[in-house]
């Protein structure tokens, strides 16, 4: 097993069978609240796995109601489906969409909604202008320079394996983890983006660009870029690509789900940043992925503590009453033995974070502290 330098741990949870059984509490009954979840992706092994995982093992553990939006295109999206929520009552929002989280948690404020983030982090000043606001309960994913170091070992990985021309998937840029993402890969393989070598530059740089330009990669391995997805062009494309010769193809996120099979076939071997699940598990047993960053289903179930907590009227806030910001981050496989003795933590009924662990975080006795210490310590 690999992990990334300096990041935070993976997170995933074990449910109660009930939330009154939850440690921490004093004792009485707890309401199981109401989640509305915003997503953009719906089709992703990653977003299918936390899927799963929320609705027919969270809810069905603590008696939670749980309920997906379709894919969201767009901010006005966002805040329809969050004024819906509202409106029928529900108790939180967990956003797994991110076309203007700035605009959604002014949502939630307004409706007065609980709201966290469960996949990804708010723009600095966005936390800093919220996390005192009683509605928003914090933020539990990958920070951006955790996002980066994440395509940065990637590069890395296949720098040190002697690529000298691979293809490059940017998947959603602009999307904030898709930026960070690949400017890391840039730079691990590395190449610079607009003379550019450093992390803000080369970021800066893609959001002013709104998007990458292949011109602007240029150094010690040779990129040939694909952006963004569009069933009538991509695959063109990503043929074109593959018969160009390239030695490897690095992804930032979706590769698993829109190239696994033409990159098998073809047998080019293929990085991506995505999630432990059963098809990636094949792909990397016999097929061609040989390096995937990954996630655990189960990564949402301290946000749902939070949720939990606030519910029943304990919020989880620092000695200054500021919401958590808790950063995760990848376990990394480069073979398909590292990738099942990672899967195993979280197969069949075995969680990473176990029952009991989860039950640690829940209830009206459970410090800042606390809380903080269950997400962080090393279970894997």
């Amino acid at each position: 097993m690999k992990k990334l330098k300096n990041a935070t741990l993976l997170l995933s949870a074990l449910g109660c069978m009930t939330l009154a059984s939850c440690g921490g509490g004093k004792g009485g009954t707890t309401a199981a609240p109401k989640i509305g979840v915003l997503v953009a992706d719906v089709s992703g092994e990653e977003a299918q796995a936390f899927r799963t995982y929320m609705t027919e093992y969270v809810a069905k553990q603590y008696g939670a109601t749980i309920e997906y939006t379709t894919a969201l295109e767009n901010a006005a999206d966002e805040k329809s489906a969050i004024e819906d929520f509202a409106g029928r009552g529900f108790d939180a929002i967990i956003s797994m969409s991110s076309s203007d989280r700035a605009a959604q948690l002014a949502t939630c404020v307004q409706n007065k909604i609980y709201y966290t983030v469960g996949s990804g982090m708010l723009d600095d000043k966005v936390y800093e202008t919220y996390k005192g606001n009683e509605y928003f309960l914090g933020q539990i994913g990958p920070s951006m320079q955790t996002e980066y170091e994440a395509g940065l070992a990637m590069g890395q990985y296949y720098k040190a394996k002697g690529v000298d021309h691979v293809g490059m998937y940017g998947a959603f840029i602009p999307n904030p983890m898709h930026v960070f993402r690949a400017a890391g890969v840039i730079v691990g393989l590395g190449d610079t983006y607009g003379e550019a070598s450093e992390m803000g530059a080369i970021v800066g740089q893609i959001y002013a660009d709104n998007g990458i330009q292949q011109a602007k990669i240029g150094g010690d391995v040779t990129v040939d870029y694909m952006a963004g997805f569009d069933p009538t062009t991509t695959y063109s494309t990503l043929g074109s690509i593959i018969g160009s010769g390239i030695d490897a193809f690095l992804s930032v996120g979706m590769a698993t789900t829109f190239f696994s099979q033409n990159l098998n076939d073809a047998k080019i071997p293929y990085g991506d940043i995505d999630a432990f699940t059963s098809s990636n598990g094949t792909n990397m047993s016999s097929g061609s992925l040989n390096y995937l960053a990954g996630k655990y289903a189960s990564s949402l179930g301290p946000v749902y503590a939070l949720i939990a907590n606030a519910k029943n009227g304990h919020s989880i806030r620092d000695a200054q009453g500021n919401a958590p910001s808790i950063s995760q981050s990848y376990a990394v496989a480069t073979s398909s033995e590292e990738f099942t003795a990672l899967a195993a933590k979280e197969s069949g009924d075995t969680r990473i974070f176990s029952k009991e662990v989860l039950d640690s975080m829940i209830g009206d006795s459970v410090t800042y502290d606390a809380f903080v210490e269950a997400v962080q310590k090393e279970r894997i």
